[in-house]
Formats: structure tokens, C-alpha cells, sequence
């Protein structure tokens, strides 16, 4: 499914100035239809799942309980 420049900004909550610069550089594949930039969804889905995968590492790394502190004392 194509979107517009705008339609991807929503789509991955950036600004379109910022999406349009990154398929200029060619970082986002897009095609060019004589008015538009056209850019295929698909080619974020990799992305978003790694994004989604990282987030729930953190929030598993974050909700592991903090073990107790070993009270060390001197033996002598």
C-alpha cells in the first residue's frame, strides 16, 4: 500500500519535513509520480517490529524485582 509523504509522517508520528528529507537522501524508498512522493508501507513493518520487540526487553529488564542486598558481615 502506497502513502503520501504526509500520510507516512502520521503513519510513524514524525514530521513530514523530516520524511521528505530522508527520501531525498534515500533513506526511505519512494517513487516519484510527477507530483508526489509515494512510499510504500511495507517497508516499515521490519522496523517497527524491532521497535516493538526492544520495548518489551526494556520493560521486562524494568519490572524485574531488585534482589535483596546480602548483609555481609565479619566473620572474625
Amino acid at each position: 500500500m502506497y502513502q503520501t509523504i504526509e500520510e507516512t509522517a502520521a503513519f510513524l508520528s514524525m514530521e513530514a519535513s523530516q520524511i521528505r528529507a530522508l527520501v531525498l537522501q534515500g533513506r526511505i524508498r519512494a517513487i516519484h509520480d510527477g507530483e508526489q512522493y509515494l512510499i510504500n508501507k511495507e517497508q516499515f513493518q521490519t522496523h517497527l517490529e524491532q521497535v516493538e520487540k526492544y520495548r518489551k526487553m526494556m520493560q521486562d529488564y524494568l519490572s524485574e524485582p531488585i534482589p535483596e542486598d546480602i548483609d555481609v558481615k565479619d566473620e572474625d
